[in-house]
């Protein structure tokens, strides 16, 4: 398998992203998106996958931290596909139930090539929440947007679903942590396999 890196640049009149990731790492990180929970989120998600990350990010957070963190995810996932090229050797489905204290989340991926999301099970008021200390909070309707903002620039069919959670931190976080958990498995190696994991023989469309 050759080596899976992937460097991208996204520049729009509301952000400028940086990012660059190591399929193959030990996730290691270093994030910088001036939202400083989606900061721990993309650690975490870095940590769990064993993806090495390198994320700066400068948005116009003086509106609100939507478009940094959504341009970031873009940014993610076509950093994503280029990495995987064409898949050959991949485990490709992967899955994890991950819990952090009362919150429980379930992800299922598919690096199929054909993006799709389902995401359920959050509490009505998770989209009002404001998550994070000082500085520009991470609205917890984000969540889902990030989710889909990542599967459609990356190709990949994601379903996560939350399965029980009442703090609007633990809620996000369980959910990042099963997401990663999950790529985790899809994207390693497989021994067993010789091409791609297809019978149609590509998972590029």
């Amino acid at each position: 398998m050759t080596n899976r890196t992937a460097e991208v640049t996204r520049e729009t009149g509301e952000s400028s992203i940086r990012v660059w990731i190591d399929l193959d790492g030990a996730g290691d990180s270093d994030i910088s998106t001036g939202v400083g929970f989606y900061d721990h989120m993309l650690t975490a998600l870095s940590r769990h996958s064993g993806i090495d990350m390198k994320i700066t990010a400068a948005g116009d957070l003086h509106v609100d931290g939507h478009h940094t963190i959504e341009d970031t995810a873009i940014a993610l996932g076509q950093a994503f596909r280029q990495a995987l090229g064409d898949k050959s050797g991949i485990t490709r489905y992967g899955d994890a139930t991950v819990p952090l204290d009362e919150a429980l989340a379930f992800c299922v991926v598919d690096v199929a090539g054909r993006p799709y999301v389902v995401h359920e099970g959050e509490p009505e008021g998770q989209v009002y929440a404001l998550i994070g200390g000082s500085g520009v909070p991470y609205a917890g309707s984000m969540t889902r947007h990030v989710v889909e903002s990542f599967a459609l620039n990356s190709g990949l069919c994601i379903h996560l679903r939350l399965l029980a959670g009442r703090d609007p931190h633990h809620i996000v976080e369980a959910q990042f942590k099963a997401l990663a958990r999950a790529l985790r498995t899809a994207v390693a190696p497989d021994p067993r396999m010789v091409g791609v994991p297809s019978t149609k023989g590509t998972l590029n469309a």
